[in-house]
């Protein structure tokens, strides 16, 4: 069902980093927040990359090179090549580059990761709207401590008709202590002040995915992600399969309501999904099944129940995983919303699976 409206949450009897030759990760919400790794990471990366499954990191944040994001990584231990990191930066300096003559000035809003990636695509980062022959403008997330004053300075040149571009759009980002603005905030204050609207490389779109697949060389890979507008939206648009954890931004309310094209493949509380299979979702009397659990659309509201024994009246699981409930919930919901969004109450629901 890859590309196409799904209905279910899908089964795997394979462990999927076997049934996936390449996991496309997510960093920010996935591997680790605010600097820190996620918990069980490490050990599930670990286990992964010595079973045979290629690991590539592909994250919007535009701020760090990839040679920063690796020494991180492998600091939480996770040893990582820079050639393994693929950022949004990357993907919107290969556009700029397929735009513009080799050599150009591009006026840089944003951080040294911006700077490295066009220095790769032969582009001449520049700090000034006022610069002769300037090509073009490129905003990526620039960090806590960006000045306002870089707004004003890509607002000048935009006005003047220099063509603007954006690393990405993503309104927030995780970090140790909550969520935070994102680029996409950022881009919403240039764009207020020109009336303009950018190219824009980063998931989902398709540069970002173009890029993964020219630095990956990925045969059958698997998008992991914590956000269903970029992540799980860009394996959507690139037709290929996705698993969605919940140490990011999503939770369990936002992927009950998920419209179609941020529908994920799999569900997981985190990284330890990469090493099981995924249980079957089945359809059962009008009831969608799933483990120990069973989830039904009513007219106003979607229910979850534990699947009972009928001899002795007791859970037929007693320790049967909520994330089950959650698989089988958003069975029932994605059904019944069809190519919309479910609009049933899922409170009660989500509160019983203790999510």
């Amino acid at each position: 069902m890859t590309g196409q409206s799904r209905t279910s949450p899908a089964a795997s009897e394979r462990s999927l980093h076997q049934a996936y030759d390449t996991a496309l990760l997510d960093l920010d919400g996935v591997v680790y927040a605010g600097g820190e790794a996620i918990e069980h990471a490490v050990e599930s990366l670990a286990v992964a990359r010595a079973e045979g499954m290629h690991l590539a990191y592909v994250t919007n944040n535009a701020l760090r090179t990839p040679d920063a994001v690796a020494e991180h990584l492998g600091e939480l231990g996770i040893p990582t090549e820079a050639g393994e990191v693929i950022t949004s930066a990357q993907a919107v300096a290969r556009l700029i580059s397929e735009q513009v003559e080799p050599g150009s000035k591009v006026l840089v809003i944003g951080g040294e990761g911006l700077r490295v990636a066009l220095r790769e695509r032969g582009l001449v980062p520049v700090e000034s709207a006022d610069e002769e022959g300037l090509a073009a403008v490129v905003q990526g997330y620039g960090g806590p401590d960006l000045a306002w004053g870089r707004f004003a300075e890509a607002s000048y040149a935009i006005n003047r008709g220099v063509p603007w571009y954006a690393s990405n759009t993503d309104l927030t980002i995780p970090g140790a202590r909550g969520i935070a603005p994102g680029n996409g905030a950022a881009v919403e204050v240039v764009r207020i002040a020109t009336g303009a609207e950018p190219q824009v490389a980063g998931k989902p779109l398709p540069p970002m995915h173009r890029e993964t697949v020219l630095r990956t060389g990925a045969k059958r890979p698997l998008v992991v992600g914590d956000r269903l507008d970029t992540d799980i939206e860009g394996a959507f648009n690139g037709e290929v399969d996705s698993l969605l954890v919940l140490t990011g931004v999503t939770d369990a309310e936002q992927l009950v309501r998920a419209e179609p094209r941020h529908r994920p493949t799999y569900v997981d509380r985190d990284l330890r999904g990469l090493l099981t299979g995924q249980p079957p979702v089945r359809e059962h009397a009008g009831a969608w099944r799933c483990g120990g659990w069973s989830a039904v659309a009513m007219d106003h509201r979607l229910d979850v129940s534990m699947l009972i024994n009928l001899e002795t009246g007791e859970p037929a699981m007693p320790d049967a995983d909520p994330i089950d409930g959650l698989r089988a919930l958003c069975a029932a919901a994605w059904t019944a919303a069809g190519d919309g969004v479910c609009t049933l109450d899922a409170e009660k629901a989500l509160a019983r699976l203790g999510l």
